[in-house]
């Protein structure tokens, strides 16, 4: 959840709630603790400043430590073993002037503590991948405390398909997270690519409890609203803006009921609402 540079963590990760939730959170370990080839922490999270993502509701970003975010989010609140969402990929403007800013789609697994939490999804993300594409990311965060995009304890199992490579804008990728054998697993197109070890939360982290599939926009604190778009610039009221959804819930009885938020409506908002789906999007304040 989130994260910017300025990023998150993700994911941000970006707790969640307090009720406020975070999935971008802090890395309270500097970047040269980061482990060699894995994405390193953000100075916003090497500092030690905690942004939380998203917030449970409001009508503005949510600012914190010189950073803020804005989301448009579904979330469903009950114990799970898993969760999965269709998204479609979009490659969204970011504004070209900051480059603390990205825009991502994430789908994200917490628990009732809000100190766990696994994350998959795609990102437009500058400073952490060196171009203006849409790119897989993996994140995760133990004990209130972040750690780094891509590594950090994941086990990347497939050679196909990694955390990091570039997707194509326009597709629709299957993402999703389910607990298997005492491990979280990340699985893209019904895939397993990867998995971080239940070791990693001393076996604590056995259930999810908040499932959140959503758009988050990280903020340079200094201007904001910002240009950078969300999903492909559309409002998510408009034909043709960006989707989520087929969202599943696994291992429990519980059907699939999203409920939606927007930070920032004027900017950023949801359309086309149903227990599974939802449509999101928007273009900020405009052109940059």
């Amino acid at each position: 959840m989130r994260r910017t540079r300025g990023r998150r963590g993700r994911r941000g990760s970006r707790g969640w709630r307090a009720v406020v939730v975070a999935a971008v959170s802090v890395v309270l370990a500097a970047a040269a603790a980061v482990p060699s080839g894995a994405a390193p922490a953000s100075p916003l999270e090497a500092s030690g400043a905690v942004p939380t993502v998203p917030p449970a509701g409001g009508d503005r970003p949510t600012c914190w430590f010189g950073a803020c975010y804005d989301y448009v989010f579904g979330r469903q609140v009950t114990a799970v073993q898993g969760a999965a969402v269709s998204m479609g990929v979009a490659r969204p403007r970011v504004d070209p002037r900051r480059a603390t800013e990205h825009s991502l789609q994430e789908l994200s697994i917490q628990n009732t503590g809000q100190t766990a939490t696994v994350e998959v999804g795609w990102t437009v993300d500058r400073q952490l991948n060196h171009d203006t594409r849409p790119h897989l990311f993996v994140y995760h965060w133990v004990h209130g405390k972040t750690s780094c995009y891509n590594g950090c304890g994941f086990v990347r199992t497939s050679n196909r398909v990694r955390p990091g490579r570039a997707l194509r804008p326009g597709s629709t990728v299957r993402l999703g997270i389910r607990r298997i054998r005492g491990d979280w697993w990340v699985l893209a197109g019904g895939r397993r690519i990867g998995y971080f070890p239940g070791s990693l939360w001393q076996g604590t982290f056995t259930s999810g409890s908040i499932t959140t599939a959503f758009g988050e926009v990280a903020l340079a604190k200094d201007d904001v609203p910002s240009c950078t778009a969300m999903g492909n610039g559309r409002f998510g009221t408009a034909a043709g803006s960006s989707r989520i959804s087929a969202f599943t819930l696994y291992g429990t009885s519980t059907p699939p009921r999203l409920s939606l938020t927007s930070t920032s409506p004027a900017r950023y908002n949801s359309g086309h609402p149903s227990a599974r789906s939802f449509t999101l999007g928007g273009p900020g304040k405009g052109p940059c």
